[in-house]
C-alpha cells in the first residue's frame, strides 16, 4: 500500500492540542447489529482497537440479556480483555445487579445511561427522568466508594423523535443532576443526529453557566443528517477534549429508529490529523480494523475515510 501523505496539516486557532477518542463502537455500535456478533469476534476487535493506539474503549454493557441480546455474553467477553495493558475499559450498567456484575469481573470504569427527555426515558429505561436519577444514586454512590470511574451517559441533548425539540434548561437540569450524583465525567448525547453547531456551542455555555466544567465534558455526535463533524469542531472551540466514536461508523440506538450511525472514528481523526491535534491513534491501523470488522458483519463499512483509505 502506498505510504499515506493526506492529510495536510494545517493548525487552526483555538483549539486543543490533544483530544481523547473514547471509542464506542465494541458496545454502541455492535448491540445495533440485528446479529449477534461471536464472543471471539468482539475480543478480536477491542484487541485491535487497542493496538491501533485508542485508550479508551468502551468493551460491553452489563443490561439484562432480554434487553440487549447482542451483549449477552459480558461476562464472557469481559476476562478475554485481562491482557490489554494501559487501556481503560468502561462498561455500560443500569442499576445496582450490573454493577455487582460488572465489579465481580474487575471493571474499574463504568457508565450509567440517563435521559433528557421523559419519553425516552420511558421507552429506554421504563422510568421517569427523576426515577431513573434515584436509580442511579445508588450506583454512583457504591462505585465511588470503591473508587470506579463513572461517566454519565445523557441521551436526546439536542432533540427528541417524540418531542421534538429538547429545551437548553431541560437537559441542563438533567446533565447537573448526574454530575451532583458524583458522576466523573458527562457524555452529550446527539441520539438522533439533529444537532447543529450553534446549537452545540449554546448547551454547553448553559452547563459551564451552571457549574458543569468543559474539562468533564464528552460529545457523542451521531451523523444522521451529516452535522456530526461539524459538531464535533464548534464543541473543540468551546475547548471539549474527549470526543465519542465508534469504528467504522458503527451503531445507532435500538429504542429510537431514526437515530443512524454514530460519528465514525476514522472520520473524526482524519479531521483531527488535518488540524494538527493528537490522538495518539494510528489511522491506517484503524481503517485495517474497520475492514476486517466489516469483513465479519458482511458489510462495507459506512465510514467515508474507511471506504476512500481502504481502496488505495
Amino acid at each position: 500500500m502506498t505510504p499515506r501523505t493526506l492529510p495536510m496539516t494545517v493548525p487552526a486557532q483555538d483549539l486543543p492540542p490533544r483530544v481523547r477518542i473514547h471509542e464506542v463502537g465494541a458496545r454502541d455500535g455492535l448491540q445495533n447489529e440485528k446479529a449477534v456478533v461471536p464472543t471471539e469476534v468482539k475480543a478480536e476487535f477491542i484487541h485491535r482497537l487497542a493496538a491501533s493506539g485508542l485508550t479508551s474503549i468502551e468493551a460491553t454493557s452489563f443490561v439484562h440479556p432480554k434487553w440487549v441480546p447482542q451483549l449477552a455474553d459480558a461476562e464472557d467477553l469481559f476476562p478475554r480483555l485481562d491482557d490489554i495493558e494501559g487501556v481503560a475499559l468502561p462498561v455500560l450498567v443500569p442499576n445496582e445487579r450490573g454493577l455487582d456484575r460488572a465489579l465481580a469481573l474487575g471493571a474499574r470504569r463504568i457508565a450509567v445511561f440517563g435521559s433528557a427527555t421523559e419519553t425516552f426515558a420511558a421507552r429506554n429505561l421504563n422510568r421517569t427522568v427523576d426515577e431513573s436519577l434515584a436509580m442511579f444514586e445508588p450506583v454512583v454512590a457504591r462505585a465511588k466508594a470503591d473508587k470506579v470511574h463513572v461517566r454519565g451517559y445523557l441521551s436526546m441533548c439536542f432533540g427528541d423523535p417524540w418531542e421534538g425539540p429538547v429545551p437548553v434548561h431541560q437537559v441542563v437540569r438533567v446533565a447537573k443532576a448526574l454530575m451532583d450524583l458524583g458522576c466523573d465525567e458527562l457524555s452529550l448525547g446527539d441520539t438522533i443526529g439533529v444537532a447543529t453547531p450553534g446549537h452545540v456551542q449554546d448547551l454547553l455555555s448553559e452547563l459551564n453557566e451552571e457549574g458543569v466544567r468543559t474539562d468533564a465534558i464528552g460529545v457523542h455526535f451521531h451523523d444522521t443528517y451529516g452535522q456530526a463533524l461539524s459538531n464535533t469542531l464548534a464543541a473543540l472551540q468551546h475547548g471539549v477534549t474527549t470526543v465519542d466514536a465508534s469504528a467504522g461508523g458503527l451503531g445507532g440506538c435500538p429504542y429510537a429508529k431514526s437515530a443512524t450511525g454514530n460519528l465514525a472514528t476514522e472520520d473524526l481523526v482524519w479531521m483531527l490529523e488535518g488540524l494538527g491535534i493528537e490522538t495518539g491513534v494510528d489511522l491506517d491501523a484503524l481503517t485495517a480494523t474497520s475492514v476486517w470488522l466489516a469483513e465479519q458483519l458482511g458489510r462495507p463499512s459506512p465510514s467515508r475515510t474507511v471506504r476512500a483509505l481502504s481502496v488505495r
